[in-house]
């Protein structure tokens, strides 16, 4: 009994430690990434690679964004789909892992999105579950917002199913009538 309660614990912690470890070689590509290798693979045989890092300051997180929305990359990391350049963007994650934390989020937290390119500011303004078999994700070209996704409940026995905890964040204004995207540059200064 002592083997198969060892081997249950083994299984159970298998996928968290890989998360972390992870976390830990995409940080590698990440740096590569903005020191200017956009294509910078986290270890070599990856289809993935490093494309942005999410920010919330009250709950301590910061976390490696992936390409591609597969289920491999899941695994290993929060996963944009489409590009980082897009305004309507949409971030999805392991409600076991990386995104476990959505679960603290509350309206009005500050997020923060980087990218080679910019640091962009959100604050959470709606926190809803949906059920994908009647509702579908909509990306309406033009809408700046941010969408963090992850499978529902947080405490769920069996992975999968058909709810989805979704936090939709809108971006915070520097000035009236102004976009809300610095530069990385800008960004470090102020």
């Amino acid at each position: 009994m002592l083997v198969t309660a060892a081997l249950f614990s083994i299984q159970a912690l298998w996928i968290p430690a890989k998360a972390i470890l992870a976390q830990v070689l995409l940080e590698r590509a990440w740096v590569q990434t903005v020191d200017g290798n956009p294509n910078a693979k986290p270890w070599p045989w990856a289809d993935t690679r490093p494309v942005g890092i999410l920010e919330v300051p009250r709950l301590g997180i910061r976390q490696i964004i992936l390409s591609g929305t597969s289920g491999r990359n899941l695994a290993f990391g929060p996963t944009l789909l489409g590009t980082p350049a897009q305004a309507d963007l949409v971030l999805n994650g392991h409600r076991d892992t990386h995104f476990s934390f959505l679960e603290s989020l509350r309206v009005g937290e500050r997020i923060l999105l980087r990218t080679v390119e910019s640091v962009r500011e959100y604050r959470v303004t709606w926190l809803e579950v949906i059920d994908s078999r009647r509702q579908r994700l909509v990306l309406e070209p033009g809408t700046v917002r941010l969408t963090l996704m992850t499978c529902y409940p947080f405490d769920a026995i069996t992975a999968g199913g058909p709810l989805r905890y979704v936090i939709t964040a809108l971006p915070v204004p520097l000035f009236p009538g102004e976009e809300n995207w610095r530069s990385e540059a800008e960004s470090r200064s102020g």
